[in-house]
């Protein structure tokens, strides 16, 4: 089964909600396929099928080193859109993220990545001591920072919303879904990360697409 995205970039926060919703209910026609389906516009090219991929960036992290789309080569990772100070879903967000980072602790072919959508407010060292406060470190988990046009319009490439809304709660309007990205940038599954039952169950995919990067080197 096939997953479309939208060639032009989605400006409309309640059209873009419409269409994902509707990518959850694909994906779950696809729960018990061996392998995960990839997601997003697809298009014929040459005659070979080219996916949705997630673009270059250039980010800084809670250590102040440049993190970019290398330091991701040969892996998978979950991505993710937050900020510190969100009274929100953020905390339910960073809670998921660690389930997740503590779940996959010791699988070096796996990493995070949560980009900091208040690039104002959330400055390397606030991103620096949030991670130690979590006992997490960039090894595993880098918490970025950096132009904040870029990080809220790449947000859409995760199937995220990052919007500046001074009447939203905390000053953004921002989605809470966690994205599964493979070693080939494209995007393989996510989740509602406010919700432990969805969280569950992409558990399950990220386990899927390890195992499908280990059938790849067999």
């Amino acid at each position: 089964m096939n997953y479309f995205l939208f060639k032009e970039p989605i400006k409309s926060g309640a059209v873009f909600s419409i269409f994902i919703v509707a990518l959850f209910c694909l994906s779950a026609c696809n729960e018990d396929t061996t392998t995960l389906p990839i997601l997003g516009h697809s298009y014929e090219e040459d005659g070979k099928t080219i996916h949705h991929t997630i673009p270059d960036f250039s980010f800084v992290n809670q250590d102040s080193a440049e993190i970019t789309n290398q330091n991701f080569v040969g892996k998978a990772y979950v991505a993710d859109h937050f900020f510190i100070s969100c009274p929100t879903i953020c905390p339910k967000l960073t809670k998921s993220m660690l389930r997740i980072h503590d779940t996959f602790k010791s699988e070096d072919r796996l990493l995070l990545l949560s980009h900091s959508i208040d690039t104002k407010y959330d400055t390397i060292p606030r991103l620096k001591k949030y991670a130690d406060n979590l006992g997490v470190t960039s090894d595993k988990w880098h918490f970025v920072t950096g132009d904040k046009e870029e990080i809220h319009e790449i947000a859409e490439d995760y199937f995220n919303i990052a919007i500046e809304d001074a009447d939203a709660p905390g000053g953004f309007n921002h989605s809470g879904r966690l994205v599964l990205v493979d070693k080939n940038r494209n995007l393989r599954a996510f989740c509602d990360g406010t919700d432990e039952e969805s969280v569950t169950a992409f558990l399950k995919d990220i386990k899927k697409l390890l195992k499908e990067m280990e059938n790849e080197q067999s």
